[in-house]
């Protein structure tokens, strides 16, 4: 009897499912979800100690929020209900409108008796906890609710994007209820999350809190983690991204989850047009076009912004700008000048000294450049990063388009990673 062979894939589905898998919106899903198992391990100790409280900050794009919506997965009780209300917070909100959508996402269970003499009847009746807390919530009125609550709940909170709160009473609002809780070692936990280089960015003036905080760094994604995130997409899809592949999507997304996810997802489109479920390097080098043309109009506005002069002959605001992309970086984005150096070189085609492109470093923290980076530190040690990490990637896909940096550079880029730090 003939061996009955599998049926071919069905491009056309892998295509569409690419859409789900890759998509460049935070992660939802704990068999999509990648790497942070350090950054885990200690929002969860936080939440298993009574009083203790965590903040989750660092750059835009490095998947703070999907870290959040995975905490909840990761969390096991067996005598208590597991309650996680993540909660997006935005410009508007007051102290009271934030609580107000926490505990609409809480039940409680209302008991009333109702008989004569000895036939009571006890009748139970479900309500969201914020039908019991007045219009005007204070700290108080959350401490003595999340009290009633940790008996027979295990509650996490979440706030995300809490950099988005600008209102100082509420941030310093928030410090008090996070004061409270830690104080009166109530068993439930507050989860700050949002974009900062520090707790002072995030909660107004209440030094004493650190204590009671864990404070967790997100840096970017390390090669081998972006590896984790393509191998578990491919595998979902049914594909194959080559190791060659996978090295050139990493190095091209920069630690960047959302860009990692873009590229893949165009690379993939691009082998099943060839027909083929196996992705290589020239599939990535033709999704880098699209890519580019699928960012964020923003984006290219202030890319655009940053490269372009009004002064006559050859300015090199794009090189610098590319090689600042290009530049090595600690884990969380930040370079020298020195660092610049020679990747410019290398666009250029021949030596450039610091003193060459130090206005150049110096123009794209000014107003009139966007401005596209941050520079802090002291004179002559000044440490540099672009203050939208999106723009990081794009800088490097778009020099690619342009012609300013080739297939070569991107070799010799990919034999000195390996070289610095060989893939697990």
């Amino acid at each position: 009897m003939a061996t009955k062979r599998p049926a071919p894939p069905n491009l056309q589905e892998i295509a569409l499912q690419a859409g789900k898998v890759f998509a460049t919106t935070p992660v939802s899903e704990e068999a999509l979800f990648a790497g942070r198992m350090g950054e885990i391990r200690r929002v969860v100790d936080a939440i298993n100690q009574r009083g203790r409280h965590a903040l989750i900050y660092g750059e835009r794009g490095v998947g703070k929020t999907s870290l959040a919506n995975i905490i909840a997965t990761r969390l096991r009780n067996p005598s208590r209900e597991v309650v996680a209300p993540r909660i997006n917070c935005e410009s508007a909100d007051t102290f009271s409108s934030l609580w107000k959508k926490v505990f609409s996402e809480v039940d409680l269970i209302k008991k009333r008796r109702q008989g004569i003499g000895y036939q009571l009847t006890v009748f139970e009746e479900t309500i969201k906890a914020s039908e019991v807390v007045p219009d005007n919530v204070t700290p108080d009125h959350v401490r003595r609710l999340l009290t009633l609550l940790g008996d027979e709940k295990l509650v996490v909170v979440v706030f995300d994007e809490f950099d988005r709160i600008t209102n100082v009473d509420v941030r310093r609002a928030m410090a008090d209820t996070i004061k409270a809780l830690s104080d009166h070692a109530v068993d439930a936990t507050i989860v700050i999350v949002g974009v900062g280089d520090s707790v002072d960015d995030l909660i107004a003036e209440h030094r004493s809190i650190e204590r009671a905080l864990d404070q967790v760094q997100m840096p970017r994604m390390t090669r081998d983690e972006i590896y984790d995130l393509l191998r578990r997409g491919a595998a979902r899809l049914g594909v194959n991204i080559t190791q060659q592949a996978q090295l050139r999507i990493s190095l091209l997304a920069q630690g960047l989850p959302p860009f990692a996810h873009l590229l893949a997802l165009n690379s993939v489109r691009t082998a099943l047009d060839d027909g083929t479920t196996e992705v290589l390097v020239p599939h990535v080098h033709s999704a880098i076009k699209k890519a580019v043309a699928s960012s964020a109009r923003s984006l290219l506005s202030d890319l655009q912004t940053a490269t372009t002069s009004p002064r006559k002959g050859k300015h090199l605001y794009a090189e610098v700008l590319l090689a600042c992309a290009l530049a090595k970086t600690d884990p969380f984005g930040c370079f020298y000048a020195a660092d610049v150096r020679e990747p410019l070189s290398k666009i250029m085609k021949k030596p450039y000294a610091i003193p060459s492109f130090a206005k150049h470093l110096n123009d794209f923290c000014q107003p009139e450049k966007g401005p596209v980076l941050f520079k802090h530190g002291v004179k002559h040690k000044f440490r540099y990063r672009f203050i939208d990490p999106h723009l990081q990637p794009l800088v490097i896909m778009k020099g690619i388009v342009d012609k300013l940096f080739t297939e070569e550079n991107l070799d010799d880029m990919e034999r000195a990673a390996m070289k610095a730090a060989p893939a697990l």
